[in-house]
Order: C-alpha cells, then structure tokens, then sequence
C-alpha cells in the first residue's frame, strides 16, 4: 500500500511544511527499508535542508509558516546528520 504525499500548494503557491514532513519521512523509511542508496538519499536531504534553510531565511515569510518550515528543517538536518554516519 502506498501513502499518499500531500502535494497540495498552499494560498501562497508554497508547499504546506507537511509536504516537507512527508519528504525527510518518506526517505528516512526507504533508506531503513535499503529500498534506495545511500549516496542519493544525501544528495535528496542536502537538497531539502538548502531548500527549507532558503524558505526559513526569507524576511518576508509570515510567522506561522516559518514554524512549521523549521520544524521541518530540524526533521531533515537530524536524517543528514544519521546518513553522515553510512
């Protein structure tokens, strides 16, 4: 059975923090899994932490999303920090 991702972009035309949620989620089951190497589920969490550190230093972002993007971000740098040691 395979779980739907939230795709959906908000008001703004940014995704919601979830779809980044689902993201770091779904890489760190497959990397558990061995279902993908390790060299790219690096290469795809260096990708969402320069994404979401990009989103989380825009001045202009309203407050409510920063936090949720944070959260986020936290979740990926902790799964960069676990692949750093394969």
């Amino acid at each position: 059975m395979t779980k739907e991702l939230n795709t959906e972009l908000g008001p703004d035309g940014l995704p919601g923090h979830d779809y980044f949620l689902d993201a770091v989620n779904h890489i760190d089951e497959a990397v558990s899994n061995k279902s993908i190497a390790i060299g790219a589920a690096k290469g795809i969490v260096y990708s969402l932490v320069e994404t979401l550190g990009t989103m989380v230093g825009d001045p202009d972002l309203p407050a409510h999303l920063k936090s949720g993007y944070m959260g986020a971000l936290d979740l990926a740098v902790e799964l960069e920090t676990k692949l750093s040691k394969f």
